[in-house]
């Protein structure tokens, strides 16, 4: 139990780490490449590295066992399909949105899926504590405080942006359900083995960069594909197996924090008193939701 407790709250935040520090590397490729292009080489590098990991698992699993884990291959075939066509359309509308809006603006809306989530789920049932709901106001207000540096008005960008963060609530949700089905490391495999196709698809409709311009942004695509794909999507799987969705979306949002921290240590970017107290409220927001529900009096009669 305890060990479940950990990996539901170590790997999420490990998940917001890497987005974090990856949300400069996509910045960079969005100036090089457009967003289907982009999109479809991260998938691909994604996919060859989950395919070696999930072979290499399955042959330790043979030597340590006889009996290894069977897969339902409807259900992995099912949810790979599904999760990877939400990610899909929600990695093509950030990178849409990155290339008209602001990076503050882009983290701030990115990360309402914290709002959507928890709402989404109301209609599937899914309780959700007040605490957590009181975290989603204190994160949101975080955000703001975080992202937000100019006036607050909306452009075209935004409005990708506002799909983005809709389509990666859908996905959080369709990955509640399947990785309680399937093998978390295989899901993540099938998700980028579909978002590779339906990128490329959509790549075909774009202008493809010269040999030299994916040169120049070849570490950016790399490390975007193994570490921010290949990797933290896979901790975000494995960490929602047998989790509340409306918390570990609450975790993992702090890849906002994540990234302002990054660039004050990386690129020496100043924090603001604004900047650190909505650092502070996120914390906030995050221990918040770790704290265990009183318990009901239960009166006899």
């Amino acid at each position: 139990m305890k060990v479940n407790r950990i990996r539901q709250n170590v790997l999420p935040l490990i998940t917001a780490l890497i987005w974090g520090t990856a949300f400069v590397a996509q910045s960079v490729g969005a100036e090089y490449m457009e967003p289907f292009t982009f999109n479809t080489l991260r998938a691909v590098i994604a996919f060859f590295f989950l395919l070696a990991l999930c072979a290499l698992r399955r042959s330790v699993r043979r030597k340590i066992q006889e009996d290894t884990v069977r897969t339902s291959w409807r259900n992995l075939a099912i949810g790979g399909s599904c999760c990877g066509a939400a990610l899909a359309i929600a990695s093509f509308f950030q990178q849409k949105g990155i290339e008209t809006t602001t990076a503050g603006k882009a983290g701030f809306i990115t990360a309402l899926y914290i709002v959507l989530v928890p709402i989404i789920g109301l209609f599937l049932h899914k309780r959700v504590p007040k605490a957590v709901w009181g975290s989603v106001v204190l994160a949101v207000a975080g955000l703001y405080c975080l992202c937000i540096t100019e006036d607050f008005t909306i452009n075209g960008g935004d409005f990708y942006l506002l799909i983005c963060a809709l389509c990666f609530a859908v996905q959080i949700l369709v990955v509640d359900y399947f990785t309680q089905k399937v093998d978390g490391v295989e899901l993540s495999c099938a998700q980028f083995f579909v978002m590779s196709i339906i990128s490329a698809l959509g790549m075909m409709t774009e202008q493809l960069p010269s040999p030299e311009l994916l040169m120049n942004c070849l570490w950016p695509v790399l490390y975007v594909g193994v570490f921010s794909s290949g990797v933290a999507y896979t901790l975000q799987i494995l960490a929602q197996k047998d989790s509340n969705p409306a918390v570990v979306s609450l975790l993992m949002s702090m890849e906002s924090v994540f990234a302002t921290i990054s660039g004050a240590i990386i690129l020496g970017d100043r924090m603001t008193g604004k900047e650190y107290f909505g650092c502070a409220l996120m914390l906030a927001a995050v221990i918040l939701a770790q704290l265990p529900e009183p318990k009901r009096n239960v009166v006899q009669s």
